[in-house]
């Protein structure tokens, strides 16, 4: 046993720890959960818990049903608002096969394989995610919209908002589990919020993201209202995004980061947001994955719907913030497309791949988009080599389909069941007749 499983055991015990969840997520990103007792810790820690995993969505075929989730001592956390009860525990597994192999369909699993693919390069890649969420009051009649808690917009205060107190109880949630709060506030949207998480290794962030909305449906609940990570729950409103700033490192240099180039950025960051922007369309179902994350693609809000890159330029789909000199810590680009309703261990994982290729290959960054990308007409676009985004799920899963570098990030298994997962996301949203349809045309004129 391990010094951090040791620890784990005595904290356990020292804090009269009564239930230990395990977690772990399907291939969509829905999290799953087995609950053990304390006594039962250690023998998972050993050997791993058993489950059928082919109950489990895409992780492994019924020949192959057997698998081990193996607690990682490394994420143990203390569950909080849970002391009434009893204290319960925490910890992310990684999954293996009865031979003790990485199951080839586990996120985690992909996310680590990207990884050390990095790592063979010498490098290491850091992630800070804009994580955008609506606040609606809750109802049981599906023929209701929901209506969101206050009509606020970005960055207003209200001293007596239900948001700012739900901010100011969520971040002390999520910072009494070790994952450290950059910003919150309002945005846009009535009933809209937004919390930063703090930079850190992408295996660690999709953990926390994972936990995050979690803690956030808790608090939610605690407080009588609904948490919702739908990319565009509201027609003329704001979609729900997750921008992510994106880095990569040797040991502790960034190297992003040149002080005598154009926007501080190196020739390995350019290179990076090239392969980004090459593979943009073929790895947008993977970060955007739901019917619905297109509607917030396509109405504008500042979500990108084509392939640019900009300084500054909210309307590009990869963003070079202002950097200062003398900051090389803190050198970075901006992914804008991806949702909050992602697998965040997928989506680094191909986001990474993407930024890789582009180092390995040596691709050429293309010009620089200097005005609003959404309002050029569709020739100066054409003119500029300005491509589009996928504009729906069906667009996003036949490039997908094409893709040899999804492909082999993801593994044969996880890449073919994401395809028939999501065709038949897009089958069933195909056969529904929407409101709007039968405003629009059911009545004879």
């Amino acid at each position: 046993m391990d010094r951090q499983q040791d620890h784990v055991l005595r904290s356990i015990q020292e804090n009269d720890v009564r239930f230990i969840r395990l977690w772990f997520t399907d291939v969509i990103g829905t999290l799953k959960s087995v609950a053990i007792a304390p006594a039962e810790l250690e023998e998972a820690f050993d050997e791993g818990i058993g489950f059928d995993g082919s109950s489990i969505e895409g992780l492994a075929r019924v020949v192959e049903a057997d698998m081990l989730a193996h607690p990682d001592a490394s994420t143990y956390q203390i569950l909080p608002g849970t002391a009434e009860g009893g204290l319960v525990a925490r910890m992310f597994c990684d999954i293996t096969t009865r031979d003790g192999e990485p199951a080839r369909s586990d996120p985690r699993s992909i996310l680590r394989r990207a990884l050390d693919r990095a790592a063979d390069m010498g490098l290491s890649f850091y992630t800070h995610p804009e994580i955008e969420f609506y606040l609606f009051h809750p109802h049981d009649d599906p023929d209701v919209d929901f209506k969101p808690i206050d009509r606020a917009g970005y960055f207003d205060h209200s001293a007596r908002s239900i948001a700012l107190d739900f901010r100011r109880d969520a971040v002390a949630a999520l910072e009494s589990m070790g994952i450290p709060v950059e910003f919150s506030h309002h945005e846009a949207g009535p009933g809209q919020n937004e919390i930063d998480l703090r930079y850190t290794d992408a295996l660690s962030m999709a953990d926390s993201i994972m936990a995050f909305r979690n803690i956030i449906q808790d608090v939610a609940i605690s407080q009588g209202v609904f948490a919702s990570f739908m990319p565009k729950p509201l027609i003329n409103q704001p979609g729900s995004g997750m921008h992510t700033h994106m880095s990569l490192f040797e040991g502790d240099k960034n190297v992003f980061y040149d002080p005598s180039a154009t926007y501080l950025l190196s020739a390995t960051a350019r290179k990076f947001m090239a392969g980004l922007l090459e593979h943009s369309r073929a790895i947008s179902a993977i970060t955007n994955q739901h019917v619905n994350s297109y509607k917030r693609l396509w109405a504008g809000d500042e979500a990108p719907s084509f392939v640019s890159w900009g300084h500054n330029n909210r309307s590009a789909l990869v963003r070079v913030p202002t950097l200062r000199a003398g900051k090389p810590q803190s050198a970075r680009i901006e992914y804008r497309a991806i949702d909050s309703a992602t697998n965040p261990y997928l989506a680094f994982a191909v986001l990474l791949s993407a930024g890789l290729d582009g180092i390995e290959r040596n691709l050429e960054l293309p010009d620089e988009a200097l005005d609003d990308v959404m309002s050029l007409s569709r020739n100066e676009r054409r003119a500029l080599g300005i491509r589009s985004l996928p504009g729906n799920l069906e667009q996003a899963l036949s490039l997908m389909h094409e893709s040899e570098l999804v492909a082999q990030t993801l593994g044969e298994e996880a890449f073919e069941y994401f395809l028939r997962n999501k065709e038949n996301e897009w089958q069933a949203y195909r056969n529904q007749v929407t409101p709007f349809e039968r405003e629009r045309f059911l009545s004879v004129n």
